[in-house]
């Protein structure tokens, strides 16, 4: 079933866009403009937020929404996860569907975090000891002091694997 969210639907992506899944680029296929832009590239990076946005029409959209659309057949009906954590890689093979938890696992770590690595906080209290944490379930979840970055991040990646799968991240 092609259902229309804001009044687009896959034939219409279709018909104004090319896609490339191996590449996950965009190229207009022109229309009443096939002079001026068929064949050209489409989209830009927003400098906010890192997504591709693409113009149809008056309104904006998502590229990796638009490329499982085109691809599908229909809007996704969960969250757009990427793969490999890059905005910009709209790959229909980078792109699955997931939970607003299944998304949370799979975020690279928070930029403040001082240590430089995912789940691993400095802890100068605990004889200068490295201390590993994960969330699971909304709750933080210790894992375990140790005495060096590497073997607490470690430690951090094992239980990452066991807690997520697929989705664990530990970047």
């Amino acid at each position: 079933m092609n259902t229309p969210v804001n009044n687009l639907t896959a034939d219409e992506v279709r018909a104004a866009l090319d896609y490339d899944p191996a590449t996950g680029a965009f190229t207009r296929r022109g229309g009443f403009h096939a002079k001026r832009w068929g064949g050209k590239p489409a989209g830009v990076v927003h400098k906010g937020h890192g997504y591709v946005v693409i113009k149809l029409g008056t309104r904006g959209y998502l590229a990796h929404r638009l490329a499982w659309l085109h691809v599908h057949g229909v809007w996704p009906s969960l969250k757009l996860d990427h793969k490999n954590g890059v905005r910009s890689d709209n790959r229909i093979e980078n792109l699955r569907e997931v939970t607003d938890q299944q998304n949370t696992w799979n975020r690279k770590r928070h930029v403040t975090n001082e240590a430089g690595v995912k789940g691993v906080s400095y802890k100068e209290h605990l004889r200068n000891k490295w201390c590993a944490t994960i969330r699971v379930d909304g709750k933080q979840r210790h894992i375990g002091v140790f005495p060096t970055k590497e073997a607490a991040h470690e430690a951090y990646k094992r239980a990452a694997e066991r807690h997520f799968g697929e989705y664990a991240r530990s970047e």
